[in-house]
């Protein structure tokens, strides 16, 4: 199987229980992402040599993803938040990955992602607005040009968290966080967009509706 297929393999499988997890709610959802959480902690201190100052910045980063993803779920608009989430990121990757194969152009920060390019960039955050606006729809809420923004802030978000474990990843001289998953590297090369889009979203929701962000973050 070539890494193309591979890769898409893998996304279908990971999405499709990633949404029944999300689905389910409660304890199958906490458990599902405190073992990523886990995880993800394992191969950032791996990473990073067991340095104790980036140990404890691999507590933080684990700990903000599984608290953003738990509060963001814990309301009655919890799974369509996270579903948005997904929409998003996963729409903005798709996007990316193929304009930018496709199309080139200039680069869009060679020091830290040599592969990533500003048309891939830009296509990444067209597909991930236009889907975060459509997971709203699809829940049946009132669109406002407000969701616009929104899903403009946090599909840069995304995009950022992915340069970021880029960054970290040139400074160590890693290629991927781990082989654990098939054509995709590890569990952070996989999760490094929700980390911050997550963060950022439950910030957002949290400042319009403490008890219920999922809430905030959508309804307007």
């Amino acid at each position: 199987m070539g890494e193309l297929s591979l890769r898409v393999v893998s996304s279908v499988v990971l999405a499709v229980f990633a949404l029944i997890v999300t689905w389910f709610g409660g304890t199958i959802f906490l458990l599902f992402w405190g073992a990523a959480a886990a995880t993800m902690f394992w191969e950032w201190i791996r990473m990073t040599s067991y340095r104790p100052s980036w140990v404890a910045l691999g507590v933080v980063y684990a700990a903000v993803f599984l608290v953003a993803m738990l509060i963001l779920r814990n309301d009655s608009y919890g799974f369509f938040a996270i579903v948005w989430l997904f929409a998003l990121i996963w729409a903005a990757d798709i996007a990316a990955y193929f304009v930018g194969r496709a199309v080139g152009g200039p680069k869009l920060w060679p020091a830290i992602s040599p592969n990533k390019t500003w048309s891939g960039a830009i296509a990444g955050t067209i597909a991930g607005v236009l889907a975060g606006v459509t997971v709203v729809w699809f829940a049946g809420l009132a669109l406002r040009p407000i969701h616009v923004i929104i899903a403009l802030i946090v599909v840069i978000a995304a995009q950022l968290g992915d340069l970021m474990e880029s960054a970290i990843k040139r400074r160590f001289g890693v290629k991927d966080s781990s082989q654990l998953i098939p054509g995709h590297g590890g569990m952070m090369d996989r999760c490094d967009s929700l980390v911050t889009a997550s963060t950022v979203a439950l910030m957002i929701g949290a400042a319009r509706a403490m008890s219920a962000p999922a809430q905030g973050l959508l309804i307007w």
